[in-house]
């Protein structure tokens, strides 16, 4: 999983910038529009609003080299005071738009199978290294000043990720979820495929077309880092792709400049600040721009949203009540897990008003980063701030995924999250988590699929099927064995998440979920009569617990029935997404 830069602290001279990051030019083959020049693009950004610009023409930087040589032309001639008043003119307006919007390099590279990639560079970058770049991702030689997207076979997805980064560029997923996006639904490519597109260490952004969308179904929402196959949260920005100045109409999807920007808090106007906010943990450092609109509340934009695996509430932190415990608690749940964000100063009902964290908000910031200091090990490097929300001040603490798990606190507390709980974890999730800090984490389920294949190669016997025609739900729990000893049934439950093994659950130590599938499985056994089935896959229980729905599913495998308990909408896919839509 890629390492972020640590968000920096939000300080009183950071401001809203509004950029758009994807703008074509008269360089890139398709451009709509005739007799449009590099300062009518410029002017239009300024007539925008805009404060950052980004030229990406496809597979070419020779449109920003272009207005580069223009520039140096006309000061050439204003050296030998051989400039006409037209030129003159010209040459000013360049100097004037230049000085007002930070204009930075970049292209869009189109990788194999058509996969859109943006690279955005500092402006002092050589064009040239940008051309070598472009070589080195395999644009013929005679293609390079064309701004073609149709240039013959060139580099697969996950080497421009890697080679646009190490030139020194912001990588971004073009329009990642719409035509030539590498998270296109329905694209011919297996699951694993799309993980690897989207979950890249070296990729840094998704450039989406739905930000301004709510719903469960927004791509922002799914790669918020609590799908079990999308563990890393992804920074969703949005731009104009404009291959043109202006919309033809208000119904054309074909924008102009300007008209799909996201702004970005910054504590100056520079292609460094720009990529160290990109590359951070800090999610609320960029938001849509809404003009003539009330900003983007994200504090309540993520109640919304409610308690899940990387995000939890907090309505009071003092040490009466153990509220500060539990605080201290998900920190160490969510380092040990996919990392998150806690929210001091709210509470989760999304409905109730926010109570904040007193006149001294800053106090607290230090309270919890001392707490952190002193009572989780080994070290974890956390940022804690200050933010708004209905205009009342409270305290924001992201959680980075640790690198050197398993974190305890009060030195022998070790706690994980599941979905929206945080709990203390058990024997075989500490031995992952301790696998994990040592680079050797293997899920237990490959384990024995390992040891299945031991016996199989010394015996010759044939290896049971692990998987059924329908892969499992991907969230829930299912009961894998049952044993007795000693008048005491042990339980080995799989996480249906990441597909571990836990050995040795008891009723008394479960968890919550997994005592409701060991209550369920023992006083409420499925009935297949009872069960509504489609195919081989069926509904046997469908559920309301907090706010959100939950199934319970059965599966017949040959000859037995595997139950999945307390499945939520994000385990939900291909044809077990058939069956719930009609219950």
């Amino acid at each position: 999983m890629a390492r972020r830069r640590r968000g920096k602290q939000s300080k009183s001279q950071n401001q809203w910038y509004k950029a758009d990051l994807h703008l074509h030019t008269p360089a890139s083959a398709d451009y709509q529009q005739e007799n449009i020049s590099f300062l009518d693009i410029l002017r239009e950004g300024e007539r925008k609003g805009l404060d950052i610009m980004a030229f990406t023409d496809h597979n070419t930087v020779s449109g920003y080299r272009a207005m580069k040589d223009e520039i140096e032309n006309l000061e050439l001639l204003e050296q030998l005071d051989r400039l006409t008043n037209i030129e003159r003119q010209r040459l000013q307006e360049y100097r004037r738009l230049l000085n007002r919007v930070l204009l930075l390099k970049g292209l869009e590279f189109t990788a194999t199978f058509g996969f859109h990639i943006l690279g955005i560079f500092d402006p002092e970058t050589p064009t040239r290294d940008l051309e070598f770049l472009l070589l080195k991702l395999n644009i013929p030689a005679d293609q390079l000043d064309r701004g073609a997207t149709d240039v013959g076979a060139t580099s697969d997805v996950l080497t421009a990720y890697r080679l646009i980064e190490e030139a020194g560029g912001i990588v971004i997923a073009a329009h990642a979820n719409s035509s030539n996006g590498v998270a296109l639904h329905g694209i011919q490519f297996g699951g694993q495929t799309r993980i690897a597109f989207t979950q890249d260490e070296h990729l840094h952004v998704l450039e989406v077309t739905d930000l301004e969308k709510k719903g469960r179904k927004t791509t922002a929402r799914f790669f918020d880092g609590s799908k079990p196959e999308y563990p890393r949260r992804m920074r969703c920005i949005q731009g104009s792709d404009a291959h043109r100045l202006t919309r033809q109409s208000d119904r054309s999807r074909h924008l102009g400049v300007g008209e799909r920007v996201t702004e970005v808090l910054l504590p100056e106007r520079s292609f460094e600040a720009l990529k160290d906010v990109l590359l951070s943990d800090d999610f609320a450092r960029t938001r849509p721009y809404r003009p003539q609109a009330v900003p983007v509340d994200y504090v309540q934009a993520a109640r919304d949203e409610g308690p899940n695996i990387v995000q939890e509430f907090h309505e009071r932190y003092s040490r009466r009540g153990g509220y500060r415990d539990a605080i201290i608690a998900d920190i160490c749940a969510f380092a040990n897990t996919n990392g998150g964000t806690l929210y001091i100063g709210v509470p989760a009902d999304s409905k109730s008003k926010p109570t904040g964290v007193g006149a001294a908000p800053t106090r607290v910031v230090n309270l919890f980063q001392q707490e952190v200091q002193e009572r989780i090990t080994p070290e974890l490097p956390i940022t804690a701030d200050v933010q708004e929300t209905q205009s009342i001040k409270i305290v924001r603490i992201i959680v980075p995924r640790g690198t050197h798990p398993p974190y305890a606190m009060d030195e022998s507390d070790i706690y994980i999250r599941s979905e929206s709980e945080t709990t203390v974890a058990v024997r075989d999730e500490i031995v992952e988590l301790a696998k994990r800090g040592m680079g050797e984490s293997v899920s237990l389920v490959q384990m024995e699929e390992d040891e299945e294949q031991e016996t199989h190669e010394k015996t010759g016997q044939p290896r049971p099927r692990r998987q059924p025609t329908v892969a499992p739900p991907r969230t829930g729990v299912e009961i894998a064995e049952i044993v007795t000893r000693n008048n005491t049934r042990y339980y080995t439950m799989r996480d249906l998440r990441n597909g571990n093994l836990v050995n040795n659950v008891t009723r008394r130590s479960a968890r919550h979920l997994w005592r409701y599938a060991i209550e369920e499985a023992e006083g409420n056994p499925v009935d297949p009569k009872q069960v509504r089935w489609l195919n081989d896959i069926g509904v046997w229980k469908q559920r309301e617990y907090r706010n959100r729905v939950r199934w319970d599913l059965v599966q017949r495998d040959g000859g037995d029935l595997r139950v999945y308990y307390g499945v939520t909408e994000e385990g939900i896919h291909h044809q077990w997404a058939a069956l719930v839509e009609e219950d």
